[in-house]
């Protein structure tokens, strides 16, 4: 009876294995013809059979180049339909070929997840690796040339960037650390950026080591801004490591980055806010074959200039805004308000062919290297060709200047000029230039993209004088008998209410015609400023170059090519109403609000300051966004903060989403305040963390909206007080 027992659990174990055999090979048929489709619709090439392919190409592109030029010189030719087919071909098999040896970025990122996750058991860290546009494709020959720097990259970002989780809790950020590696298409090259949310580069560290390593005197160094002190890091030999690390301290670093990225005629920058983080761009070549370049002409040879580094061509004139001027015996054009150094091709190659070069007239090729712009000067411009890279010979790789050389069209082997050479050249012998541009460029910036209208008037002297249109109420032109002189002053009855007027200095009130008048109103209250003539209304980007000397001017600006004289309103208000800025009707509550003014054009400061003031407010003012965060974090409290958008170095977004990351100061109302009030930089306001946006010379919502900011902030302050 126990015998039948095992015999059935066998039939049972037998019959699992063969029920289940039968759907599995039905799987594996499956998987199997799925593989074969896949085989069908892709095959394994040899890249050495790639590579042949991409030379023949080549070949036929200077074989068509070469067509073309023939057929440039003989109009009427038969050949010229058959030429153009042969060249659309051509470019056709050119792009099909480069799409062959395309491969997405994302399989140079493959090992760094794993490095990160190393180094952050290695360095004690928490770090999260984020990675967007993986799928973004490049040539295969570059891609073998970034790994490497990206690796070091990514190795250098954790090792001096990131902070230990210590560190990042007691500077109130979370513990864990964030690397983001982007990639992304943009016109013609692919744009690399390795950010860190760490506590970015130790400018005065850099600093110590570039004195210490001889790169830069300490004169030098005076004179440099930051974002020039932070390029010493791609100095050879250069580490600000204390002490020697299997992850740094080598001084084997960024120089071989910056070394790799220039072989491949890219370009790399760095961005750093201390505190903040740091993030490295790298600028590189979609590929190296075959580029689209600029052929001008310089001391009579053609030289070959990429265009993916050209910005754009101008022919500067003695008369027109374009010009060449010298400063300090440095050769800068002026383009559209900003100067750029300029560099002679033939004086740069040593090629003068003893032609006097008109100092005043010239082709300017703009250029733009990572953040430097300059303008190479040359004789001529050609046309823009196609043209194929042959690589430079070992005995001339030494020269910066050239990247390669190529075969025109008409047969004649041409150099290519590397504008990376070019900028180091031009760092070198036109230092003085480049400082004395970036110094415009960052003059130009500091004083604010920012236009403003401006109402212009002459008042006493014939000299020009203006006055930022949003601060005036009205123009009027008054008959001059209803001018009344009562007390003292002269008034006219206005809007019923008696509005003294004030007369700037040297001028005398009309006694018959009409009589101009600026009207300044706030908060009920209006005064005349007696002026002789009203102008013009202009919109001029605002730039005092002059301080003011007499009383009621605060300086001297150019505005539509003339000098003139800048009012300061502040001066002439309290001749109206003495107690203009120091009301006795203020609310006793509003005394006790103070409010932080950030933003980098002292006019404005000096502008907005005593309005608010008027408004009863105390108004602390800051240069700039750094300094502001500097006096927050001393601990001096306010109850609102207002920021101007567009300022150097940090700008108000940034302003406004640092302090939101900081959980001392999340709390803090912030106003933003930009010449332009769009719904997108309302929108973006919002995000980075804006309680309300204002337009500039918008004072009474400006003062409505301060007021609506301390209001909330004074019922939840009675809020918590009635809690405890």
């Amino acid at each position: 009876k126990a015998e039948p027992a095992p015999a059935n659990a066998t039939a049972k174990e037998v019959a699992k294995p063969a029920a289940k055999a039968a759907p599995k090979r039905s799987m594996a048929d499956e998987t199997a013809a799925e593989g074969d489709r896949v085989a069908n619709q892709s095959i394994r090439v040899n890249v050495d059979t790639l590579e042949h392919l991409m030379t023949m190409v080549s070949e036929l592109v200077l074989t068509r180049n070469q067509l073309l030029e023939i057929s440039r010189r003989n109009e009427d030719t038969e050949f010229k339909v058959p030429l153009q087919r042969l060249s659309n071909v051509t470019a056709e098999l050119q792009e099909g070929v480069m799409k062959t040896r395309m491969q997405p970025i994302g399989n140079a990122w493959q090992k760094l997840p794993r490095i990160v996750r190393d180094l952050s058991s290695e360095l004690g860290k928490q770090i999260e690796l984020e990675m967007h546009g993986a799928d973004t494709e490049l040539d295969r020959q570059v891609l073998d040339l970034i790994k490497d720097p990206l690796t070091h990259m990514v190795r250098n970002s954790a090792d001096h960037g990131l902070e230990t989780p210590a560190e990042r809790l007691a500077a109130g950020k979370g513990e864990q650390g964030t690397i983001r590696l982007s990639a992304y298409h943009e016109g013609g090259h692919i744009i690399i950026c390795i950010a860190d949310n760490g506590r970015g580069l130790n400018t005065e560290k850099i600093k110590a080591k570039a004195l210490a390593s001889g790169l830069v005197t300490e004169a030098e160094l005076e004179k440099m801004s930051e974002a020039q002190i932070h390029k010493f890091i791609f100095a050879p030999g250069f580490s600000t490591a204390a002490a020697i690390t299997s992850v740094s301290g080598r001084g084997v670093g960024m120089d071989v980055v910056r070394t790799n990225i220039d072989q491949i005629g890219g370009t790399i920058d760095i961005k750093s806010v201390a505190g903040e983080g740091s993030s490295v761009t790298i600028k590189i070549p979609l590929t190296l074959a075959i580029v689209s370049a600029l052929i001008v002409e310089a001391a009579g040879d053609r030289f070959a200039i990429p265009q993916l580094s050209v910005v754009e061509l101008v022919r500067a004139r003695a008369n027109s805004e374009h010009r060449i001027e010298r400063i300090k015996d440095t050769a800068v054009l002026r383009l559209r308000n900003k100067l750029l150094p300029l560099i002679h091709l033939k004086k740069l190659l040593k090629i003068d062919d003893g032609a006097a070069s008109d100092p005043e007239n010239g082709f300017i090729v703009v250029t733009q290297v990572g953040s430097q712009t300059f303008g190479i000067v040359v004789d001529g411009v050609f046309h823009t060709e196609e043209i194929v890279v042959k690589p430079m010979s070992t005995k001339l790789r030494h020269i910066d200047m050239f990247s390669g050389n190529t075969i025109l069209g008409d047969g004649a082997v041409i150099m290519i000029i590397d504008p990376n050479g070019i900028a180091k050249a031009l760092g070198a012998a036109g230092a003085s230039a480049h400082d004395m541009a970036d110094d415009a460029a960052a003059h130009h910036i500091g004083t604010g993209e920012q236009t403003t209208s401006l109402l212009v008037f002459r008042a006493g002297t014939s000299q020009p004088k203006a006055v930022p249109l949003g601060l005036v109420t009205r123009l009027e032109e008054l008959p001059a008998d209803k001018i009344e002189f009562s007390n003292g002053r002269y008034m006219v009855q206005y809007r019923e209410q008696l509005m003294p007027l004030v007369a700037m200095e040297g001028v005398s009130i009309a006694s018959q015609g009409a009589q101009p008048i600026l009207v300044f109103a706030d908060d009920g209250r209006s005064m005349g400023l007696v002026v002789d003539e009203i102008i013009d209304i202009v919109e001029e980007r605002l730039n005092i170059e002059v301080g003011g000397t007499g009383s009621g001017i605060l300086g001297s600006a150019v505005i539509k090519g003339q000098a003139t004289e800048v009012i300061d309103v502040g001066h002439f208000l309290p001749m109206a109403f003495a107690d203009w800025f120091t009301r006795k009707e203020m609310k006793p509550s509003m005394a006790s609000q103070s409010v932080l003014l950030v933003d980098d054009s002292a006019f404005f400061r000096n502008m907005l300051a005593p309005v608010l003031k008027a408004a009863g407010y105390r108004v602390r003012t800051a240069a700039g966004a750094q300094e502001a965060l500097a006096t927050l974090r001393a601990g001096q409290s306010f109850d609102v903060v207002l920021t101007d958008i567009e300022m150097p170095d940090m700008n108000g977004f940034e302003f406004a989403e640092a302090l939101r990351t900081d959980h001392n100061l999340a709390a803090m109302p912030i106003i933003g305040l930009s010449a332009l009030v769009s719904a997108a930089a309302i929108e973006r306001g919002r995000q980075a963390g804006f309680h309300d946006y204002v337009a500039k010379f918008d004072r009474p919502g400006l003062i409505a909206a301060l007021k609506e900011q301390t209001a909330t902030a004074a019922g939840a302050a009675e809020l918590s007080r009635a809690a405890a």
